[in-house]
């Protein structure tokens, strides 16, 4: 029988979002506390935007940033 993404106890379906939420969590606000609410979304979209798409090397993405992909990307398809 064949399983298919999406169903109930299929790991592999999130594995991307549950990695990244557990980096957000240890790399940004793991004892870290915020004055107030606006704060820590402030700090939760600095982390996506400086840190986590700019300079944390991915091992998915062969030890390049979401940013030089993204760069990388777009250059191939000016070229073709």
């Amino acid at each position: 029988m064949r399983t298919s993404l999406g169903r109930t106890g299929v790991c592999w379906d999130n594995a991307a979002a549950e990695s990244f939420f557990a980096s957000l969590k240890n790399e940004c606000y793991h004892r870290e506390p915020f004055a107030t609410r606006a704060r820590a979304r402030f700090a939760v979209a600095e982390y996506i935007e400086v840190f986590y798409n700019r300079k944390r090397l991915h091992s998915s993405l062969g030890y390049r940033t979401p940013a030089q992909v993204l760069h990388d990307h777009h250059n191939a398809a000016t070229a073709a």
